[in-house]
């Protein structure tokens, strides 16, 4: 009797996660963009839906204030500007820290058509490139994703394995994210044992995005910047150094 109270107390001192994450959008999102945002709802059986968001200076009130109603800890706000430029806000409520995004080099899953699949609600590996551990804000970025990409064993919504993979490398101080289905042989007589990872294959799923950090900051959409992008150049610079760039080459021709 002893032991089955021990046994009692310790499985209530474990930790449990309860991780839920609100995806939702700003006004005026493109098409495109809204799909990539559906493709990372699809991924994601942890995560809640919720309507649009006016992107205002006063957004990080409301996203904390849904969050909060929502019952979630953490939150991926899609933040379009000018119909052109997507923006990922990637945040922890209603404490912090949150960091901020550019989104480039978009592929939905209608736009690839890849050959990949895997099952709706299945809880997915998460793989890392070894260049996450240098710097502390590169570990700082990673630990936010391991909780908010990283499905909950016990979510009523998921299934109990895994049959695919989130891969996010470092390239040119980018994050770049890609989705692999694991694939086995499907016969009995070339069933896979236990780590026979060389019978495996990995056939992409899709999306594809690149994430460039703008922002780290200490507190829930704001606070303290913990960390600048010395690298980041908005779109806007590029624009317009591409428009003075015509100009010139009109006017010297």
């Amino acid at each position: 009797m002893e032991n089955k109270v021990e046994e009692k107390e310790s499985d209530s001192t474990a930790f449990r996660n309860k991780e839920k994450v609100l995806v939702t959008c700003s006004r005026r999102i493109n098409y495109r963009y809204r799909h990539l945002m559906m493709n990372v709802v699809l991924l994601l059986p942890h995560c809640k839906k919720d309507n649009k968001v006016e992107s205002k200076e006063s957004k990080g009130a409301t996203l904390n204030e849904l969050v909060e109603l929502k019952g979630s800890s953490s939150c991926l706000f899609f933040e379009c500007r000018k119909q052109k430029d997507l923006y990922l806000w990637m945040a922890k409520c209603p404490n912090g820290p949150s960091v901020k995004f550019l989104v480039n080099a978009v592929h939905t899953m209608e736009e690839l058509k890849l050959t990949g699949n895997h099952l709706k609600g299945s809880r997915p590996l998460l793989t890392f490139s070894t260049n996450f551990d240098k710097d502390p804000h590169w570990k700082l970025l990673k630990e936010m994703i391991e909780q908010i990409f990283g499905t909950p064993k016990d979510q009523r919504k998921c299934k109990p394995y895994h049959d695919h993979v989130f891969v996010f490398s470092i390239v040119d101080d980018h994050i770049w994210f890609r989705n692999y289905q694991i694939s086995v042989p499907h016969n009995e007589a070339d069933k896979v044992d236990r780590g026979g990872l060389d019978k495996m294959n990995l056939v992409e799923v899709g999306p594809r995005f690149c994430l460039n950090p703008i922002k780290i900051f200490g507190g829930s959409f704001g606070g303290p910047t913990l960390y600048e992008n010395p690298f980041y150049v908005s779109p806007n610079q590029v624009k317009d150094f591409f428009h003075l760039l015509k100009l010139f080459l009109e006017a010297s021709d």
